[in-house]
Parts: C-alpha cells; sequence; structure tokens
C-alpha cells in the first residue's frame, strides 16, 4: 500500500509500505477515505521537535472499516468511521471521566500512521466512532467537515468546554489556524454572545466571521490587548479565553485579556511555559491538554455536522491526494493553506 513517510524535516515521501494486519486483539483495519496535515505536525516537520526518520505520518483519519479483530462487538466491516488522534480504553479512571485522551491504558495503533491507504487503529471497539452510511452517501463538503471530527474540531470545542464558556459569555480566541477557527465554531456552540477572533490574516479572519467570531482584532502585542479590552464591559477582559497556539507568549496574552476569575482553554501544544504570575493575581484558571475527543463530544459534533448546523470543513483550504502529501504539506509551512486535506478514496 501507499503511505507517506517522513524522511528528515521538510521531506516527505510517499513510499510504498507492508499492509497492516490484525496481529491483536480489540483491532481494525480500515480503509482510510480522508487523512489531513496538522498544524501539530509542522513542529517535527520544521524541525523544531525530533522525530525519528522513516516513520509513517498522521493521526487523523475517516475510513471504512475492512476487517476487525474477533473479539471486536462494536464495530463491524463496512462500518463507516471516525478514527480520532486519540486510543483511549473506555474504562480507565481517565476515560470514565471523560479524559481519553489521556488514557493510562493508551497504547496507539502500531501501523503508526493516518496518512496512508490503510491503517490499523486499537482499541476499535472503544475509540471509533460510527457515521450513519457509506462515504458516497455525502458530499465532499460533507466528508471534509466529518474529517475534522477525527482532531481539530474536536480539539477547538475541547479548547471551548474547558474555558467553561456560559451563554451570555464574551469569548476571545488567540489563535487563527484551523483549530482557533473550529474554537469559534465551539465558542458559539456554548453559547457566545461575544466571540473576539485575534487574527492578523485577512482570509482566516473572514472565515473565523463566518464561523461565528463577532469581532476581529487584527493588532499585534500591546494594541492587540487594549482593542480587546475595548471591547468588554468596563474595559474588565474577557470571560473566556480559548488558547490555540501553545507559545508562552499566548498565555501571557491570554491572561492579559481576561478578566478576574475568567478560565483560559488551553489546547495548543506548548513548546515554553509562561513566566508571568499574573494568573494567580487576577484569579485567573487555567486548563486543558489533550483534547478529550470523547464519544458524547464526538456524537454531539456529529450531529451537529450531519444536521448542517456546522460546517468546520471550510478550514480545508487545499486538497491533495496521497501521492502529494509533500506538497500538502509545504502549503501549510508555507501559509498558502489553512489546513490541508488528502483525498484517498
Amino acid at each position: 500500500m501507499k503511505a507517506a513517510v517522513f524522511i528528515a524535516p521538510g521531506q516527505i515521501e510517499v513510499q510504498e509500505t507492508a499492509k497492516p494486519e490484525i496481529d491483536g486483539e480489540n483491532q481494525a483495519i480500515i480503509r482510510v477515505v480522508r487523512a489531513s496535515v496538522c498544524g501539530s505536525d509542522l513542529w517535527w516537520y520544521r524541525g523544531i521537535a525530533k522525530r525519528e526518520a522513516n516513520t509513517l505520518v498522521g493521526h487523523e483519519a475517516i475510513g471504512v472499516v475492512e476487517q476487525v479483530s474477533a473479539d471486536v462487538s462494536q464495530i463491524k466491516a463496512g462500518n463507516f468511521v471516525i478514527v480520532p488522534f486519540t486510543h483511549g480504553c473506555g474504562h480507565c479512571v481517565a476515560c470514565l471521566n471523560g479524559f481519553e485522551g489521556n488514557c493510562l491504558n493508551q497504547k496507539p495503533g502500531s501501523n503508526g500512521g493516518y496518512q496512508a491507504e490503510l491503517m490499523k487503529y486499537e482499541p476499535a471497539d472503544s475509540g471509533l466512532v460510527k457515521i450513519p452510511g457509506a462515504p458516497a452517501d455525502y458530499t465532499d463538503e460533507q466528508l471534509a467537515s466529518l474529517q475534522t471530527l477525527s482532531d481539530v474540531m474536536a480539539t477547538g470545542f475541547h479548547a471551548a468546554k474547558n474555558a467553561e464558556i456560559k451563554p451570555g459569555d464574551t469569548v476571545a480566541v488567540i489563535g487563527d489556524g484551523a483549530v482557533g477557527l473550529c474554537g469559534v465554531i465551539g465558542a458559539k456552540l456554548l453559547g457566545s454572545e461575544k466571540i473576539i477572533l485575534l487574527s492578523h490574516h485577512e482570509n482566516r479572519a473572514a472565515l473565523g466571521r463566518e464561523f461565528g467570531a463577532t469581532d476581529i482584532v487584527a493588532q499585534k502585542g500591546a494594541a492587540a490587548v487594549q482593542q480587546v479590552l475595548a471591547l468588554t464591559k468596563e474595559n474588565a477582559g474577557v470571560d473566556a479565553v480559548l488558547e490555540c497556539v501553545g507559545t508562552a507568549g499566548a498565555i501571557d496574552q491570554a491572561g492579559q485579556i481576561a478578566r478576574p476569575g475568567a478560565v483560559i482553554g488551553r489546547v495548543g501544544v506548548p513548546h515554553a511555559e509562561p513566566k508571568s504570575n499574573q494568573l494567580f493575581w487576577k484569579n485567573i484558571g487555567l486548563r486543558g491538554g489533550i483534547a478529550s475527543v470523547t464519544k458524547p463530544d464526538k456524537e454531539l459534533l456529529l450531529k451537529a455536522v450531519l444536521d448542517g448546523e456546522i460546517n468546520p470543513g471550510k478550514v480545508f483550504t487545499k486538497s491533495f491526494d496521497l501521492d502529494h502529501a509533500a506538497d500538502a504539506y509545504a502549503a501549510m509551512d508555507q501559509r498558502q493553506a489553512i489546513k490541508s486535506l488528502l483525498v484517498i478514496d
């Protein structure tokens, strides 16, 4: 089969590799229909984070189950499924409390990559989520939105939930990448009345408005902080912040624009810890991490997509076939695409 392989920073190749096989319990072999490049992939693509050479890549997909191990009871061949980036067992303390991203028994599928014609996933019973019907029942636009439920839309929603957004709240979103834009959708789903998106890119800001942002702050640094505060009651700051970048500067900025007692929902993969104590002095909460992508959340988001209430697939501004996976990475690296979609079927 064909699969995308990491060779070195800036170098992705599509190679012929061995097909995955069932070799244990609670496993499924999936024919991938759609996959995508994640912003977190750019850390090792750019050489900022380390990755072993000659490894399969990708952690977001939807596809059709071709085979399951004999013990699998909830999933069967022919099911159209969301293949999440998490691998929650469904029965440990973390999973039972809604944090399958922190599963105590996590065992990622040994196939190692979702950007391939076939992949293996485990645990099949607790992780895979069925999509009604078959891929042929959906338009390309709907398939793109379903693909976001494997990670990016679920992650944006995770930020919104962790920020404890309540109906009527004023919310700020830091980060205008795909996760931040999906965070805008998440904030709207939870009832935010005012959603302020900090964005320096006109095309991303436009999509943010389409998703529900009521205000765009294009300034940077101190000017951005002042403009956000000016959009809040008594210049006190927002009720909740979605931090979707991961830098120390983003966390510090979140603390500056949050009102006393606000909560920051943090999903940007951290590469430096904030040095300021301002969160303490303003009684600001900071929580978040690996998206829970739990079944209740996925089912809520799946219904919203199927009902046409949300269309997060619009974050995919370029699409490629698997043979051009390297171009998909380059497009995101060079900011030619907000997010790259891989059409594999």
